[in-house]
């Protein structure tokens, strides 16, 4: 492997990262039936205000959420069609692996890399 492809992979495994914690997981998930305001997201995922809106931050900062002003509120969404695909496949993938997911113990215990 190239330096030039682990630099790819470990952008990759950025992103995923970013996937990878529940809670900005289910605001994605949330954003995927559409715009959605701060307090939208705290009361559908019970959370507080300043956790939802650190996680949007990030999100945004990172390319994935957008969002627009509506008066003294702001709006956020998927910022991209390609977002909006990955969830998708990411569901198609669960309903056919997400039991084995969920039973393997190594994503359970959480994993080390030597490399």
């Amino acid at each position: 492997m190239t330096v030039a492809q682990r630099s790819d992979v470990a952008v990759a495994a950025q992103l995923f990262r970013g996937f990878g914690d529940p809670t900005r997981l289910a605001i994605l998930t949330e954003l995927l039936a559409g715009e959605r305001r701060v307090v939208d997201l705290v009361e559908a995922l019970g959370c507080s205000q300043s956790n939802v809106s650190g996680h949007l931050a990030c999100l945004k900062e990172c390319g994935l959420v957008a969002d627009r002003p509506e008066g003294r509120a702001v709006r956020y969404r998927l910022a991209t069609s390609a977002v909006v695909d990955l969830l998708r496949q990411a569901e198609q993938l669960l309903a056919d692996v997400g039991q084995q997911v969920a039973l393997c113990d190594n994503y359970r215990k959480g994993t080390t890399d030597d490399r």
